[in-house]
């Protein structure tokens, strides 16, 4: 079975992201997301009988779903807690799309939030993560969490390909200038150069902080329906063409390659699905947790040849203005990271080009969008292709 073409995304909403919670709740957050995408969709809380939940990162609240759904008002027949990390968004458009194929649901409200600050995020992972074992085979050798794992695969890329710091730094200045158009982003208006990202504190060599996402709050979601729904949607729908996920390890230490990602599987699958390759692509919403994921996406999705990703991203622009639009809402690195819901942001953006509401940074005749989810370290991927 095909999942081409068995759901659209027809509605989203998103919440502009602040650096600390301000008095909102997870829950709260949750709620107005999804009240948003749920008006987008022109849909009522009756009209919803699917809920999928991408958990809170510092929030470990048990049954999600029905905690949300009493909230709403919402009574799902298909409900499902999706935790592939920074991947969760991109795999819960996928999982809705099959629920409704299989006949579980007609319309599936996708959910993420977090109500985050530095003081609350460090100290509940930690605890979280005292069984796993990470805290016994690698921490006791030193990584300080995905820092230092991002920085080995970026010191290994630049060993074995010559990537340069300013070639990964273009990366990070092109999605800062997409932030510049997008009101709702956090770094909004205030522009960098690839020297400031080169001149900021180097935290793990070689990723310097302007390299590195900042964790926030925020909240987003989306709305995935049935092909009979989508033709009674306000908006136009933005259509699942390809799909496929894929995980190879939790530890960096048991990873087959470093410097080549599960994404060598799941986009050309994805690709294949929709019947394109990655020269037919308008827009790329791809994860974007450092500046090295990207650069490692876009060789293994395709776009360049492995060992490429340096010479290419210093040759295309990759502003919304450019020939290889790339993160056109500034990015996790300057949108912002609230938990999950900073994979859920390229999957908002991407339905945002597609419907063509992305106001000053819209991207002319977008029709192909190829967006990317990532969680760990370049562990569980996502691979997506919507179109209009």
């Amino acid at each position: 079975m095909t999942l081409k073409r068995a759901a659209a995304i027809t509605g989203i909403g998103e919440l502009k992201p602040t650096r600390n919670p301000d008095g909102k709740t997870t829950l709260g957050i949750m709620a107005e997301v999804s009240r948003l995408a749920m008006l987008d969709a022109g849909l009522e809380p009756k009209d919803v009988d699917g809920l999928l939940i991408g958990p809170p990162i510092v929030e470990m609240v048990p049954m999600w779903p029905s905690v949300l759904g009493e909230y709403l008002g919402v009574h799902p027949r298909y409900s499902n807690v999706v935790d592939i990390g920074g991947a969760s968004a991109a795999g819960m458009v996928w999982r809705a799309a099959a629920a409704i194929a299989a006949g579980h649901c007609r319309a599936a409200l996708c959910v993420t939030g977090e109500a985050s600050d530095v003081e609350t995020f460090y100290s509940p992972r930690a605890r979280r993560r005292s069984q796993l074992p990470y805290r016994e085979f690698e921490v006791p050798y030193g990584p300080m969490g995905v820092n230092s794992g991002y920085a080995l695969i970026a010191q290994r890329h630049m060993f074995e390909y010559g990537t340069t710091s300013r070639q990964l730094a273009k990366i990070a200045a092109d999605q800062r200038t997409n932030a510049c158009a997008n009101p709702d982003a956090l770094f909004f208006d205030q522009p960098i150069t690839i020297d400031d990202v080169l001149d900021s504190p180097l935290v793990v060599d070689p990723l310097h902080l302007l390299e590195i996402v900042m964790p926030c709050t925020g909240g987003a979601a989306f709305v995935v329906v049935s092909p009979e729904a989508a033709r009674q949607s306000p908006r136009p729908p933005v259509w699942l063409l390809g799909a496929a996920e894929y995980a190879t390890h939790m530890m960096l230490s048991q990873a087959p390659d470093i410097t080549t990602s599960p994404i060598a599987v799941t986009a050309p699958k994805a690709f294949q699905t929709a019947g394109v390759s990655p020269e037919d692509v308008d827009l790329v919403s791809v994860y974007d947790c450092y500046t090295i994921t990207v650069l490692i996406t876009l060789e293994d999705a395709g776009f360049c040849p492995k060992g490429g990703g340096g010479p290419f991203v210093a040759e295309h622009d990759l502003t919304y203005r450019g020939d290889l639009p790339l993160n056109t809402h500034g990015g996790q690195l300057s949108f912002g990271q609230p938990g999950l819901a900073g994979g859920a942001s390229h999957v908002t953006e991407a339905v945002r080009q597609l419907q063509g509401r992305a106001g000053s940074r819209q991207v002319p005749n977008c029709e192909l969008a190829f967006v990317n989810g990532n969680g760990g370290v370049m562990s569980e991927q996502a691979s997506l292709v919507l179109g209009r």
